[in-house]
């Protein structure tokens, strides 16, 4: 039997309680990123007016879109009380595969090299996620190791090559810099994954069986949820999405070598803990995440334009995270103060 907050079962209740309790706040902390956005936009464009230039804009939606194809799957699997350390690697892992395969097979049709990349990062989601399932490691120390092992993978393979833009054919590099009315290519797929993934993870019993899983893996467990089932389906969806931002990646800078995203799993992170995604499980959504990989791309920009030293772009980026980690455990401590009034309440109630 699945669980949805329409029809609670065994294990249950204390669920649908913290997710009707944190919504609001969540809904809130995603408001507040919009009006954060709209200040810092707003101030830097005082500041220079080139800021909100189409190229400027167009820069900033580029950068946001591969950021949050992969803040999309970190969500997935925070949502279930995990995290994956490894997606900068299957994303240059991936990156490397596709700019390979246009390199060795120029005629092709991009498409080819998308499901390619999907592919790759599917694998590589899938090794995490059965190590984690099957070894009862946690997944902090399953995916750090792999972060490691698939980079190595990455230059054992390149050993020393990089593929460069005048290697790849035409078709590849103009999917990465063509647009549609005005937008993006990048764009657009970026904003269907993120559509895709907050439909599932609000209106499907899957996903609602993540928050469930992420709320109280013990309840999930009663009620019936094949808990390690879908753990391996959140790795894999993870692995995916890093596996087709790593094809965006190889697409819009056509330079591509072993070292292809490295230190993108921080922000990527950072993006979704920005975004509302709480670290501790059980709430969160795709598209807080990627409001929060636009305000790190925003707040990089803004910091750039307004000639700010870099280093004050990670000391704001660490800061959120501060902030967005209290929120989660001031709204965490809320919930089990109503809890454990309510749970008193009604034994009282019972022995009236």
């Amino acid at each position: 039997m699945t669980v949805t907050e329409e029809a609670p079962v065994t294990g249950q209740p204390a669920v649908h309680t913290r997710r009707s309790w944190t919504a609001n706040v969540f809904k809130a902390r995603e408001s507040g990123i919009v009006l954060a956005l709209i200040v810092l936009v707003a101030f830097t464009a005082t500041q220079n007016s080139r800021f909100l230039s189409w190229q400027s804009i167009r820069d900033i939606l580029l950068g946001t879109a591969i950021l949050a194809v992969l803040a999309v799957g970190q969500a997935i699997v925070m949502i279930t009380r995990n995290i994956d350390l490894s997606v900068g690697s299957v994303l240059g892992l991936a990156a490397f595969a596709a700019g390979t395969l246009m390199k060795d097979h120029p005629g092709l049709p991009v498409i080819v090299a998308v499901l390619a990349g999907l592919g790759a990062g599917a694998v590589c989601g899938l090794v995490n996620g059965a190590l984690v399932r099957f070894g009862q490691v946690p997944a902090l120390v399953v995916t750090l190791g792999t972060l490691y092992a698939y980079r190595g993978v990455s230059y054992f393979w390149a050993g020393g090559r990089q593929i460069n833009a005048d290697k790849l054919p035409a078709s590849f590099l103009d999917f990465g810099t063509a647009s549609v009315l005005g937008v993006p290519w990048l764009v657009l797929i970026a904003l269907l994954v993120l559509v895709l993934a907050g439909i599932v993870l609000r209106s499907y019993p899957a996903g609602r069986e993540l928050y469930a899983m992420g709320s109280s893996p013990q309840a999930a467990q009663l009620a019936g949820i094949k808990v390690g089932r879908n753990t391996t389906a959140a790795f894999l969806v993870s692995g995916a999405l890093a596996g087709l931002a790593g094809v965006l990646f190889a697409a819009r800078f056509g330079t591509v070598d072993a070292a292809a995203g490295t230190g993108y799993e921080l922000n990527v992170v950072a993006a979704a803990v920005v975004g509302g995604v709480a670290v501790f499980g059980g709430s969160g959504s795709a598209w807080g995440a990627g409001l929060g990989a636009l305000l790190l791309t925003v707040i990089g920009s803004a910091l750039a334009v307004l000639d700010i030293n870099q280093f004050w772009q990670q000391a704001i980026v660490g800061a959120l995270i501060l902030l967005a980690i209290g929120a989660d455990r001031l709204v965490a401590v809320r919930v089990q103060k109503t809890l454990s009034r309510r749970s008193v309440s009604q034994k009282r109630d019972s022995h009236v």
